[in-house]
């Protein structure tokens, strides 16, 4: 007797433990809504990396830019506005409403050249500018 008692608690128990072991329903149990979109957020990432290898940098530092800036004297332009500044970003278009200046040919002529792309002043920016007009590289506070 005591026997099938102790048999019966140990079918009670695996029973009683059965539904925890169980496979979640489909899309769920990946804790906290984090599993379902991974795919996505890897996807993402390699598309990134992938156009990060398609542009073009600007093959020149912000501070050696600077150091030609202030020789060529394409210096005193005004920065963005900090909201128009934020908008300003690689692989995106240029913002519409934003001045974009030529620069002075002095400045110009020592650049690196890429072709298809154009250096332009945005505000006291330096940006490369692809010819279908995204930023392909920004330069901060060059022309400052």
């Amino acid at each position: 007797m005591r026997r099938w008692k102790s048999w019966g608690a140990w079918l009670l128990a695996a029973a009683l433990a059965a539904p925890t072991l169980a496979n979640p329903p489909e899309g769920k149990g990946h804790g906290e809504g984090q599993g379902k979109h991974k795919h996505k957020d890897q996807d993402r990432e390699a598309s990134s990396a992938r156009t990060d290898r398609d542009w073009v940098a600007a093959g020149i530092s912000v501070a050696a830019a600077r150091r030609l800036a202030l020789d060529s004297g394409a210096t005193g332009y005004k920065s963005l506005p900090p909201g128009m500044r934020k908008r300003l970003a690689r692989g995106k278009p240029l913002p519409p409403g934003v001045a974009k200046q030529e620069l002075p040919a002095p400045l110009l002529s020592q650049l690196p050249r890429h072709p298809g792309y154009e250096w332009r002043a945005v505000g006291a920016d330096l940006v490369l500018v692809a010819a279908s007009g995204l930023i392909a590289d920004i330069l901060l506070d060059v022309l400052r």
